[in-house]
């Protein structure tokens, strides 16, 4: 005999049900009240409209429906958004970690692996622009390992991201990504590539040399000469394209990058010689006559130099007297201490070289 259904039970199990599907629906809610919605892909807007017409006009090789096709199949990447955005809270600048990241184990047994496996390339580099074998390797290793990690981002992605898109919280450089993404069009449709298969890093940067788009057309050269710039692929135009832009930006031969020095105390003769940063400014006679020490060798250089400061988190700084060498390596990077780990993976290199060159 079945019971007889109580009132009161059916209510509260009718409340029950209702308050499950409240909790169920509750953080789909939330998360999307919280979590903002991707901007909308990179058709029908009238900021990339402009862009079109401004890139064709500019360049008439380009077709408006072929760039237009390929923008509206580009999205945004909140990754690179991400990644392009300074740390929350920046670590203090420290030269010892920094080189540490950089003459690790991997780096250096490759170096020496891809130098002795190109060595003749190299040569050929070092006798044409006058850079030396083992900055051109030490550039390589620092930028890609050699090829092992030269982003996985759709370039088209990254570039439109960054030059439609450019996240709020720092300096605006959409107008720079603009840039490169113009040439990005020209440089697809000067090598009959299509755009949408370039990857590179987050930032557009393409090959094994890291070089953005306009790099790529200005100072990227065919060294193994089959009629074509090939980055990603062609170590020897990979060679010859970092000789070339270092070359172009002022490298001299022969011309060491720095010098080793003792800076004045800290004060006003510190500060004065701290001034252009990088920049080669002052004559060694300078240097000294405001109270730093160079070394024999820096005492006899004719040319400018500049008194280099490299941090070391809480630790006292280490300071180098840099040469135009040194200014023209932070040309492919802004930075003392990239140029710094250049230098020293180049020493490092050539003198493992050395070593398994005589076994």
């Amino acid at each position: 005999m079945s019971a007889t259904p109580n009132p009161m039970r059916r209510r509260l199990t009718a409340r029950l049900a209702t308050a499950a599907a409240a909790l169920a629906v509750a953080p789909a809610l939330a998360t999307a009240q919280t979590v903002p919605s991707p901007p909308p892909g990179y058709e029908g807007r009238e900021d990339v409209s402009a862009f079109v017409r401004q890139l064709v006009s500019r360049h008439p090789q380009l077709d408006d429906e072929v760039v237009t096709t390929a923008l509206a199949d580009a999205r945004y990447q909140p990754q690179v958004a991400r990644l392009i955005m300074p740390a929350a809270s920046p670590a203090a600048k420290n030269w010892k970690v920094y080189r540490s990241r950089f003459l690790d184990t991997l780096r250096v047994r490759e170096g020496v692996k891809f130098w002795r496996d190109n060595e003749a390339v190299l040569a050929a580099a070092e006798a044409r622009w006058g850079v030396p074998a083992a900055v051109i390797v030490a550039i390589i290793g620092v930028e890609t390992i050699y090829g092992r990690q030269t982003g996985g981002f759709r370039a088209i992605d990254a570039l439109s991201t960054l030059a439609f898109d450019f996240p709020r919280g720092r300096s605006d450089r959409s107008a720079f990504f603009r840039d490169e993404l113009e040439a990005l069009f020209v440089l697809a449709a000067r090598d009959r590539v299509n755009v949408m298969t370039i990857r590179g890093s987050y930032a557009g940067a393409l090959g094994m040399p890291q070089f953005m788009p306009s790099s790529w057309l200005k100072f990227a050269v065919d060294f193994d000469e089959d009629g074509r710039v090939d980055l990603h692929r062609s170590i020897a135009d990979v060679v010859g394209s970092v000789a070339s832009f270092l070359s172009v930006h002022g490298w001299q031969r022969d011309l060491p990058t720095h010098f080793d020095v003792l800076p004045p105390p800290e004060g006003p003769d510190r500060e004065a010689l701290l001034a252009p940063d990088i920049l080669p400014s002052f004559k060694a006679a300078e240097l000294a006559a405001r109270g730093a020490t160079l070394s024999p060798a820096g005492q006899q250089f004719a040319g400018p130099l500049a008194l280099v400061e490299l941090r070391n988190g809480v630790e006292p700084p280490s300071f180098v007297a840099g040469t135009g060498n040194f200014w023209t390596i932070t040309r492919y990077n802004w930075s003392a201490y990239y140029a710094m780990a250049i230098i020293d993976l180049a020493d490092t290199l050539s003198a493992l070289k050395l070593v398994a060159d005589q076994r």
